[in-house]
């Protein structure tokens, strides 16, 4: 075991962790990214469509693996400069390597981590979630992000929201095709955040080189689920009203406090504090 395991997930049991709710017909996004990151959790419905969209747009790796690099370097700046010790995670997808309570907790091994998903095949896989620094705890709760009033309810007591929280929300909001009630989703979830909170945002757009995403986006709604869109920056940037940016404000995912040189990639990157 790498770690001690804190609460159980929700909805998982000893008997039965693989809810009837998996499909295996349809591609679904995180099996699919699971895939383009070179994991072993999808099938071959998810590679087919996975290998087409590579085809139509050949930087999706890029785009995968640079979002998941972001990641760690977010973390390891909130949970070591920033000096937090909570962080809500949703939209988390499969776990693979370096996954948000692995990096927060060798910087902070008291770090606290919530999880949540709704897709079945992350459900079933949430033991592999479910391990914690002794110190510190980790939590998957099942839920959908189109409900922050419900995961708020239930973070606690995993989490304390008297104290400050990053919420992550990376490449999620994409599968929120309304940008107003993107917009609201976004709102709740930092309104019920104490100040020094943060926000931790990515989103793929048909900027910043990437015009050549449209038809394979137009393909993947064709094919697979859930639907995704693109938003521009002025769309990205109306996420972080009223939050202060940390340098280097919305760039490129790659570019966020990367080593110079790095290549840039059609997903927006950010990090912002709740005054």
């Amino acid at each position: 075991m790498p770690g001690a395991r804190s609460q159980r997930s929700r909805d998982v049991t000893e008997e039965n962790t693989t809810p009837e709710r998996i499909r295996s017909d349809i591609a679904h996004n995180a099996r699919v990214w699971n895939h383009w990151l070179g994991g072993k959790d999808n099938y071959p419905v998810d590679r087919a469509v996975g290998d087409q969209v590579t085809g139509m747009y050949p930087s999706i790796g890029e785009v995968a693996r640079a979002d998941r690099a972001f990641l760690g370097r977010a973390v390891r700046y909130l949970a070591g400069e920033a000096g937090i010790g909570q962080f809500l995670d949703i939209g988390t997808g499969l776990p693979t390597a370096d996954n948000t309570h692995e990096v927060a907790q060798h910087t902070a091994p008291d770090s606290r981590v919530v999880y949540v998903d709704n897709d079945p095949i992350v459900l079933a896989h949430a033991r592999a979630l479910l391990t914690s620094s002794p110190e510190g705890a980790t939590e998957y709760i099942d839920a959908d992000a189109h409900h922050p009033e419900e995961i708020l309810r239930s973070v606690e007591p995993t989490l304390d929201l008297r104290k400050p929280v990053a919420v992550m929300l990376l490449g999620i909001l994409n599968f929120v095709l309304d940008t107003g009630e993107a917009r609201d989703i976004v709102r709740k979830l930092m309104d019920a955040m104490p100040s020094g909170s943060y926000l931790v945002l990515t989103h793929p757009t048909l900027e910043l080189g990437g015009e050549g995403n449209e038809a394979a986006m137009r393909f993947w709604n064709e094919n697979a689920t859930p639907a995704i869109t693109a938003r521009s920056r002025s769309e990205f940037a109306s996420f972080l009203t009223g939050l202060e940016l940390v340098e280097p404000g919305i760039v490129s995912c790659a570019r966020w406090r990367a080593e110079p040189g790095a290549a840039e990639v059609a997903q927006f990157g950010a990090v912002a504090r709740k005054p």
